[in-house]
This record gives C-alpha cells, sequence and structure tokens, in this order.
C-alpha cells in the first residue's frame, strides 16, 4: 500500500502536547510528594515539581522556535 506523506506539522504539535502532559504528570507527582503522600524524600518533590513546570511552560516555547529555524 501507498502511504501519503505526514505533515511534520502534525508530529510537532503532538510532541508539543506529550511534553505539556508530562510536565503536568511532573508538577502532580511533586505536589504529592511535598505533601507527604508518598514516603520519598521531599527534595525529590521539589524537584519534580520545578522541572514539570519548566518541561509544561519552557520547553514547547524553545522547542517551537527551534523548529522555526529549520
Amino acid at each position: 500500500m501507498h502511504d501519503a506523506p505526514r505533515d511534520p506539522a502534525v508530529a510537532r504539535f503532538w510532541i508539543l502536547q506529550a511534553l505539556r502532559l508530562f510536565g503536568i504528570v511532573m508538577v502532580v507527582l511533586g505536589i504529592v510528594i511535598i505533601a507527604g503522600r508518598l514516603r520519598v524524600d521531599q527534595g525529590l518533590g521539589y524537584m519534580l515539581f520545578v522541572l514539570g513546570a519548566m518541561e509544561f511552560f519552557l520547553f514547547p516555547a524553545l522547542l517551537a522556535r527551534w523548529w522555526k529555524k529549520e
């Protein structure tokens, strides 16, 4: 069968959405750890919270800017 060429914009859209989803998951997991619901070092919770926020807000913008340069 013949596969139609894929639009790179669609793949990039889903990559950005996956980044945001994993960022939210990391933030929520960080909050759960900070709240003491999981018996893990709180430092890990703060690290997950900050990295998740960066992954949600910063990384998609940087990646989109990098794609525009291509």
